[in-house]
């Protein structure tokens, strides 16, 4: 487990995560924003899926972890990649008919999130 070294962590704290053979880590000193990346997603995954889903047994909740990395890795926006998923291989294909063509909707963690992609 990594921590930061507040000192409203003693050591009846580490006692705790060590008897679960759990090695304790501290974080650099004076570093705050030292784990904003790992928070960031975090709490992407708490706001955008784990907050809509009652997770039923560990099963389940590895099930739904998952299914949203399998959204969030290859459908997803994301802003710092001009709106493209991490594993996209490169820029959107331009459509020019957007009459003629369907829209199909694939429901995410029981509807929870929608994907919508152009019907081939």
């Amino acid at each position: 487990m990594l921590r930061d070294r507040d000192t409203k962590y003693d050591q009846s704290f580490d006692a705790v995560f060590e008897a679960e053979n759990m090695n304790v880590l501290l974080g650099a000193p004076r570093a705050p924003r030292m784990n904003a990346h790992c928070e960031r997603v975090i709490g992407t995954i708490r706001h955008e899926a784990l907050d809509h889903v009652l997770l039923m047994n560990q099963a389940h909740a590895r099930q739904v972890l998952a299914d949203f990395e399998r959204h969030y890795n290859t459908h997803r926006p994301h802003q710092a990649r001009d709106q493209r998923p991490p594993h996209a291989p490169g820029q959107p294909a331009t459509v020019h008919d957007l009459d003629d063509r369907r829209l199909l909707r694939t429901r995410i963690l029981g509807g929870a999130i929608n994907e919508y992609r152009y019907a081939a």
